[in-house]
């Protein structure tokens, strides 16, 4: 393996292709230099980013089952401890997205620990994205408010992993039998490393951690900063580097620096989106009303490998193009566009599995997506919708990304590199179906940066 100069602070393995970008983000536009593969990287691939200091693998391990991980993170977590990273994260949906049959965390925690040994700390809190912790019961923001994560709008009514438990270690109980321990609120303000002995000495191997305000979060990084002993094993959230960067500044290690320049504006950009969010269902009507083009992609044809779905959804974009529009090709508008019964009913039909089709339809994407840069030439582009950037990225041929432009935490902008010269200077946007204000995609169009202030517009 190449060597770098420098061990790495950080090494991160993402369940998702946003959740990774995010972790990446944090890091970057803290001043620490950070580059996400799309893969373990070759040994070229990595000698390309000299200055990294943090390290991240972006997977779509959420969307599977435990044999899939099986196959899949031992080696990336070996390739992960044997950079000399100081932490070694494997990264969660703040939101802790997962189940015994999908996604299992619980599974992540078996395959990861034994190679790191000693406690795992377990921290999804990340005040910075509205998402606490407190007294091992995990709440999150929504337009309306902030909600238990059993009583959350988006998050009780999941498609894939309905959240029915709050309390962080009762929901990963039932993906592992490892001990679990807590450091609640009580045990931050009072004396947190007193607490992590107690919490060892009753047998416990992963220990969560509470945090509601910035400071709680530099005590949680104080705790998994200064009890290493040797490289951390740890899972959570973004929420992780969050707190080792309010840490590291706390003791002066690392200087305050916030990068919030833009990218500069773009004439034209394109976006697909497989997102059945309303967050994302939200932005999509405000891009409509500011010059955007939706455009319904066919789910439930793709679903039944009908190769027109995707033609129609090309042509729509290209002329939409010349009507110097940006399209947005999107599978639907929100849980209740009907759009999502008819591909669930397809998928029956079929008898295909939902997580192979929700593949199916992240890979039409990415090739809609693929095809249209090319055909084009634009190089600023949106994936929207968790899983479906994972499953759509991989279609476009590119191997890392690097931070470029800040938007609302955790829906950067990025700087893609591809081994592909017919996609030299990509500038790509991962954004998660919660993720991102009603205006991301101007936003994003505008270059990212500092959040401008919203010019809303209606068409008359």
């Amino acid at each position: 393996m190449t060597e770098q100069p420098q061990s790495p602070l950080v090494g991160w393995y993402g369940d998702d292709f946003t959740g990774s970008a995010a972790t990446m983000e944090v890091l970057a536009f803290s001043g620490v230099p950070a580059v996400l593969f799309l893969d373990i990287p070759t040994p070229d691939e990595l000698a390309a980013f000299p200055e990294a200091r943090a390290i991240g693998i972006a997977s779509i391990a959420r969307s599977h089952g435990p044999e899939w991980m099986e196959r899949h993170l031992p080696q990336a977590f070996d390739f992960l401890r044997e950079t000399g990273a100081a932490v070694v994260h494997y990264k969660t949906c703040s939101t802790l997205d997962s189940a015994p049959h999908v996604g299992s965390i619980g599974k992540a925690i078996d395959l990861g620990l034994p190679r790191f040994g000693g406690w795992a700390p377990c921290l999804l809190a990340a005040p910075a994205l509205r998402r606490y912790q407190a007294f091992g019961h995990l709440f999150a923001g929504a337009p309306e408010g902030v909600f238990r994560l059993d009583r959350h709008p988006v998050m009780s009514r999941h498609p894939v992993t309905p959240m029915d438990e709050s309390d962080v270690a009762r929901h990963l109980s039932r993906q592992t039998d490892r001990r679990f321990g807590l450091i609640d609120l009580e045990d931050l303000a009072r004396d947190p490393p007193a607490a992590l002995s107690r919490e060892r000495s009753r047998g416990a191997e992963i220990i969560c951690l509470d945090a509601m305000r910035n400071d709680d979060m530099a005590r949680c990084g104080a705790l998994i900063w200064d009890n290493r002993d040797g490289p951390r094993f740890a899972v959570g959230s973004q929420g992780v580097e969050y707190a080792l960067v309010a840490h590291w500044r706390a003791t002066g290690a690392l200087p305050r620096q916030e990068t919030q320049a833009s990218a500069g504006p773009v004439d034209r950009m394109l976006a697909v989106s497989g997102s059945v969010s309303p967050v994302t269902a939200a932005q999509i009507d405000w891009a409509e009303r500011n010059g955007f083009a939706p455009i319904p992609l066919d789910a439930a044809a793709i679903i039944r490998n009908d190769p027109q779905a995707e033609t129609r959804a090309v042509s729509a974009a290209l002329d939409a193009l010349r009507q110097h529009r940006d399209p947005i090709i999107h599978t639907a508008r929100g849980p209740d566009d009907p759009a999502v019964a008819q591909m669930r009913q397809a998928v029956t039909a079929t008898g295909l599995a939902m997580d192979d089709a929700n593949a199916r339809l992240g890979a039409a994407l990415g090739r809609l997506l693929a095809r249209l840069l090319k055909e084009t030439g634009l190089r600023r582009a949106v994936i929207s919708g968790g899983d479906t950037s994972g499953h759509a990225a991989r279609q476009l041929g590119l191997f890392a990304f690097t931070a470029l432009a800040p938007t609302i935490p955790g829906a950067a902008l990025l700087q893609a590199h591809s081994h592909d010269p017919a996609l030299a200077g990509l500038q790509l946007a991962l954004k998660g179906g919660q993720m991102g204000s009603p205006d991301y995609f101007g936003w994003i169009k505008r270059g990212g940066g500092t959040a401008p202030q919203t010019l809303e517009r209606t068409n008359a």
